[in-house]
């Protein structure tokens, strides 16, 4: 399998390379590398570590500073993202099948919530697909650095999908649903659902809810409080 980023395919060769440039501490700064010291690792030759760095840049992976005795090099925003990936499907295959907890603070959303989900498209589908009416709003989460990478394991788990729809004035999108119970402290709820709109302002950083009941008022949860969401599949 490759990942077609930049200008040229990354393939699991690159991504080997690149896993150990990670280990020598390039995603937190600038490292010296020397292709003969990488070629060693990877049972490779130079010219081959050589190649596979030279793709690694092409693909804006990393970045680098040529020097008479070698190079300094930096993992790019991009080359951690292709690891975060990696990190996933490792996860995935250790850690315990259909199961995943995402935790964070609640926040106050931009109230754009209740409108979406009283729309007649939307709430005939919750109802028929979901099998409750939602509650006229969301319940919006700030995830931690952990879960925001975790986050992308969503993907892989079964959603109930949301079909899009128009009306006259305008096209409204589709979304994903994924099955979950919330839990602060002692007190947890279900069913509630991650809505996750192919089209949102909301980024990677935040998960949003919806559920039968008000959760603010089921779970008595007010701003900063700490949540836990562990999405189950179906």
């Amino acid at each position: 399998m490759t990942r077609a980023t930049g200008t040229r395919a990354v393939g699991f060769d690159e991504l080997a390379a690149l896993k150990l440039l990670a280990l020598d501490g390039a995603r937190r700064g600038e490292v010296k590398v020397s292709c003969g010291d990488l070629a060693d690792r990877l049972d490779a030759s130079n010219q081959t570590a050589s190649r596979r760095l030279q793709a690694l840049e092409d693909a804006s992976f990393v970045e680098r500073d040529l020097v008479s005795d070698g190079q300094w090099l930096t993992i790019t925003e991009d080359g951690e993202r292709a690891l975060e990936r990696e990190y996933e499907d490792y996860r995935r295959i250790f850690e315990h099948a259909g199961e995943l907890d995402l935790h964070g603070t609640v926040t106050s959303g931009m109230g754009e919530g209740r409108h979406y989900i009283s729309l007649p498209g939307y709430m005939r589908q919750f109802e028929e697909k979901l099998g409750y009416e939602p509650y006229l709003g969301t319940l919006n989460v700030d995830l931690d650095a952990e879960s925001q990478r975790a986050r992308s394991a969503l993907e892989a788990m079964d959603a109930v999908p949301i079909e899009g729809w128009e009306d006259e004035d305008r096209t409204y999108g589709p979304a994903s649903c994924y099955l979950c119970t919330v839990h602060s402290d002692d007190v947890s709820f279900s069913p509630v659902h991650v809505i996750v709109p192919d089209r949102t302002h909301h980024d990677e950083s935040q998960a949003e809810l919806i559920a039968p009941e008000k959760l603010r008022d089921e779970l008595g949860l007010l701003d900063g409080d700490e949540v836990t969401i562990s999405v189950e599949e179906r």
